[in-house]
Parts: C-alpha cells; structure tokens; sequence
C-alpha cells in the first residue's frame, strides 16, 4: 500500500512534510569520534520511501538535500551547505536518496517481505555509498572505512527499517481511513 494523492497540490504537501520529518529527525543525533553520528536519518528515510512510494518518496528526498545543499541546516548536527556533501558523511546523504528509492519500489509489490528486503538493499547500498565517500576522505581502505563508517550501526539501521516499514502502514491506514488519500 502506498499514498495516491488526489492532486497536485496534495502530493507537494506530502512531499513537503516528509522533507520536513527528514530534517527533524536528522537533528536527533549522537556524535561519536568517527565522524558518522547515530541519528534517525535512516528511519526517516525508510519512512518516506514506504509511506510516499518511489516518485513522491525520491521527491521528498531530494527536497531534504536541496534544502540542506543551499545551507539550511538540516543535516545532522545542524548541519547544511554543500560542504556536508563533501564531507565525511557526504556519501550517506547521496546514499539516502537511493535508499529511499528502494523503499519506494518494495511498495509497488503486495508482499511484506519483499518490500523489507528492498529496504535492506538500500540500506546497503547507502552503506556502499557513505563507506566509499568515507574511505576518500579518511584515506583508508574500503574494508576499513565499511567497518568504522557502517558495521557499527547495522542492527540499529536494519531495525530502523523495519521500524519504518510498519510505522508507514500505520501512517497509510490513518490517511486512507481519514480519506485524506486513496489506496494505490
């Protein structure tokens, strides 16, 4: 089950809000000496991908990063500019859009596991991402950036998906019941 908007104007709200809980949700982090916080980014992004499907879903994303690419600081920590996306942690934030797609994609399907593994998926290629940029800048090898960057937030972030996944159906089943969106 995805959201069908009724126009327009609602699929830009949505696609609004849901830049919007990104933003709030990154600010909920805990800096660590690796550079790479904990926050709630991934269960934001898994969220989005679930509740907006692919289309909406990338849309909301790529909003986030626009907004935070001009300086707003809506990246962890505050953070913003196109420095963020230079950074240490850069590679995570493109890796977000691509996970949210993911996501997006397990809800074209009717299965419940498919659209989680998706959502594995693009939590890894995320990792992927973030471990790469993470080995350029740091100078390391990419085994050694994927186990300082990555490992140590896999079962937080694979629970964050799953968390999401759910949390998206609550959130589709209050909308649908509302009538606020159709059923896709």
């Amino acid at each position: 089950m995805r959201i069908q908007c009724r126009n327009k104007v609602q699929k830009m709200v949505m696609v609004a809000v849901f830049a919007a809980v990104m933003a709030v949700l990154s600010q909920i982090s805990i800096p660590l000496p690796t550079g790479v916080p904990v926050t709630l980014q991934t269960f934001a992004v898994a969220l989005c991908g679930y509740t907006l499907g692919l289309g909406m879903g990338g849309a909301a994303l790529a909003v986030y990063l626009a907004i935070g690419a001009v300086g707003l600081p809506v990246f962890a920590g505050f953070g913003g500019g196109v420095g963020a996306f230079l950074g240490v942690t850069g590679g995570f934030l493109w890796g977000f859009f691509l996970m949210s797609l993911c996501c997006g994609l397990g809800t074209r399907f009717h299965s419940k596991w498919l659209s989680l593994l998706l959502g594995v998926a693009g939590l890894l290629v995320c990792d992927l991402c973030g471990a790469l940029q993470f080995s350029v800048v740091m100078s390391t090898s990419l085994p050694q950036a994927f186990l300082v960057a990555c490992v140590p937030y896999l079962v937080k972030d694979v629970i964050s998906v799953v968390v999401g996944y759910f949390a998206a159906q609550a959130v589709l089943y209050s909308l649908k019941k509302s009538r606020l969106v159709r059923e896709a």
